[in-house]
């Protein structure tokens, strides 16, 4: 699909998979919050990793290039929005270390970044 070689599914994407361990790692990490905050920053923190693979696979199944490109800058939007969540969690003492997470975030954002300039590119080569 859009140029990208042998890939049958979004499945086959890299970035997506990088994003589903990065959304089960911030899960597992938010079960330390307190229970106080399951309706306030504990759900915002989830829905926000959730988000990143969840737009990557619904912009994949679009039927155009540019829809593509917007779901992935939502995904891109949504990486930014979680980085912040957990970047104010930490400085709450509600997460200890955001080393490996940050870490992931980074995997994520330069292959998030790597297939919104290839598509691009695409658009712009037309």
């Amino acid at each position: 699909m859009w140029g990208a070689g042998k890939l049958e599914s979004y499945r086959d994407l890299e970035v997506w998979r990088v994003s589903m361990q990065l959304a089960k790692e911030v899960y597992q990490a938010t079960e330390a919050l307190p229970k106080h905050e399951i309706y306030g920053l504990t759900s915002q923190i989830r829905r926000a990793c959730v988000s990143v693979p969840a737009n990557i696979a619904e912009g994949y199944g679009r039927n155009h290039r540019k829809e593509y490109l917007q779901f992935l800058g939502i995904a891109n939007g949504s990486l930014k929005e979680l980085e912040t969540l957990l970047l104010l969690a930490n400085s709450l003492n509600y997460i200890d270390d955001v080393t490996e997470l940050m870490s992931l975030f980074e995997s994520t954002g330069r292959l998030l970044n790597r297939l919104l300039q290839s598509l691009q590119r695409g658009i712009d080569n037309h």
